[in-house]
């Protein structure tokens, strides 16, 4: 697999084994159809039919309720009945409780409620990761490895520890007051810090910084509220340091709102070209998107990756520049969502998510893959059985369907059915992922070793350019050598093997995660230029994307290219 940027938690994210799905879920059900409103829904088919299912399960609850041999919790039923229902339904219609909700909107909303700190739980305590620009930690005056070991009365160490609640201790309504109580490196006694909790934004844009003179690169992580935006302003930004062909990162982004893709696309394709449209049972939800402004970037070579977790709006904007011979699809087959939600808020701040239409690219291609109603796990197992099949690693192990076959404006052949297939693949480099380099990690090892070399080298650092940084901030085999036994210390047993394989990959992540500590400060809101330029260049993915701007160019201009090459 190419290289997955590992990062700090922030106080909105947690990855315990429940919280890690709500990201997921969230990538998986939102699509185009956000946009569309619940203003919508309404009508009287079937009220009949309703009516009579509505008063039988009325009754039967009603029954537990009053007679059940034990006493229930009938919202937990309730939520219960309504999730095993909608499986009848396809994948992506889901029901939120209103806790899960809110996570689920912060996604994809400009920020969220907290005291703007990003942690880090290492030896059973959280650290202070940095403190967010502009932020209540911020102005309290909390540095980089402080410990946190209070939230008002809620103690912070300790085995049972995790994200989740530190997650819930820091977050709360902005205006609302909390305590800290907090522990900094080379004190011997703990102080108590009250702050105020105000609104923390995110963002959705992680890098944009040029390659060389004239290649760009800009990482989009979803399409939130905020990242047309923060796409736009990237991009004139690149453009005005001599941009003339650009790497657009579309990896892992699980997708968002809709018109936030086109608009991307609108500023890559010119004319009033197609761009994507959606067919539902209602005509109401039939919408189609042209491009209609004139963009920053509609000449010029353009390379798009992808992978398997890219999906929904990250799909229609790759697919939308690949029917358009706009731009270079190079990684890996996407996820295949095509399927689009409508999400509407219920009474008590619960959430449903419910699929009105599909949503299908300029060449006619809905890129939905298979399902069968009732087989959620079947579904979720899909990318398991691509790399069973070896599609990770052998471009020829791509099974696209024949008889969704489509053509772009030049007459290449695409396919629909299931992805995004991209033009160039490029396989899974898994060569260094090994079992020891996934326990370092589960025991924040790699991440605690960067904070404590940034803070321990801050000043010097903190006066360098990022060139002189890069050159030199090498790791040595010693200090590796100082990890591993701090891993060690950590009950990691030490695996000479494996360590090998994966030796150069901690050495590269590890300086970049130093380069974000150390330039964190003076990167544009939301960036992280220099972790980026460093981890990227051990990125299988990305280094192979700057080699094919030939065939971007080819693509665009001529001649004509067809069918996937490796």
């Amino acid at each position: 697999m190419e290289n997955k940027q590992i990062q700090p938690e922030k106080e909105h994210i947690h990855n315990d084994r429940t919280t890690i799905r709500l990201p997921m879920l969230l990538g998986l059900t939102l699509a185009g159809g956000v946009l569309l409103g619940a203003s919508f829904f309404g009508g009287t088919k079937g009220l009949n039919t309703i009516g009579r299912g509505y008063s039988k399960y009325k009754e039967i609850l009603q029954l537990i309720e009053n007679n059940y041999v034990d006493s229930v919790d009938t919202d937990e039923l309730v939520d219960f009945s309504i999730t095993k229902m909608l499986e009848k339904l396809d994948p992506h219609t889901a029901y939120l409780n209103p806790t899960d909700a809110v996570a689920a909107r912060s996604q994809l909303e400009g920020g969220f409620d907290g005291i703007g700190v990003e942690f880090n739980i290492y030896k059973d305590t959280v650290y202070v990761v940095t403190p967010l620009a502009g932020g209540p930690s911020e102005t309290a005056g909390i540095q980089s490895g402080d410990k946190i070991l209070k939230v008002d009365e809620t103690p912070l160490t300790g085995k049972s520890i995790d994200n989740t609640a530190v997650y819930k201790a820091m977050r709360g309504k902005r205006g609302t007051d909390v305590r800290l109580t907090i522990l900094s490196k080379g004190q011997q006694q703990p102080r108590q810090i009250t702050l105020t909790r105000d609104r923390i934004p995110t963002y959705a844009v992680d890098a944009a910084y040029m390659a060389d003179d004239q290649t760009g690169y800009l990482k989009v992580n979803r399409f939130s509220d905020s990242a047309f935006e923060e796409f736009r302003t990237a991009l004139a930004s690149l453009k005005q340091q001599g941009m003339k062909q650009l790497v657009l990162d579309l990896r892992n982004n699980p997708g968002g709102y809709l018109d936030r893709a086109t608009n991307m696309a609108d500023e890559f394709i010119d004319g009033n070209k197609l761009l994507v449209y959606t067919d539902g049972k209602d005509d109401r939800y039939d919408r189609k998107y042209f491009a209609k402004t004139a963009g920053q970037f509609e000449d010029g070579a353009l390379i798009v990756l992808i992978d398997e977790g890219s999906a929904s709006a990250s799909e229609i904007l790759a697919g939308a520049l690949q029917d358009h011979d706009r731009g270079y699809i190079v990684g890996r087959r996407s996820f295949g969502k095509g399927l689009v939600q409508m999400p509407v808020q219920l009474s008590d701040g619960s959430e449903l998510r419910l699929t009105i239409s599909r949503y299908y690219t300029p060449a006619g291609r809905s890129i939905q893959k298979p399902y069968v109603p009732g087989q959620e796990g079947d579904y979720e197992k899909e990318l398991d059985l691509r790399s069973k099949r070896g599609e990770y690693y052998i471009a020829d192990s791509i099974k696209n369907d024949p008889k969704k076959v489509f053509k772009t404006d030049k007459g290449r052949t695409v396919y629909g059915g299931g992805g995004i297939t991209p033009d160039y693949f490029v396989p899974r480099d898994s060569s260094w992922q090994t079992a020891y380099l996934g326990k370092l990690y589960s025991k924040n090892i790699i991440r605690e070793y960067a904070l404590e070399y940034a803070n321990d080298n801050r000043k010097r650092l903190e006066k360098l350019p990022f060139a002189e940084f890069d050159k030199s901030v090498n790791l040595t085999d010693d200090q590796l050598s100082t990890m591993t036994k701090q891993a060690t210390a950590e009950g990691v047993t030490f695996n000479a093997a494996e360590f090998g394989r994966s030796k150069e990959y901690i050495r590269t992540q590890t300086k970049a995660l130093i380069a974000r500590y150390i330039f964190q400060k003076s990167n544009k809101a939301g960036q992280n230029n220099e972790f980026y330029k460093i981890a990227n260049t051990s990125d299988a993915t990305y280094t192979k994307a700057l080699a094919l701007f030939d065939k971007a160019r080819q693509l665009e201009f001529g001649p004509k290219e067809v069918g996937m090459k490796k």
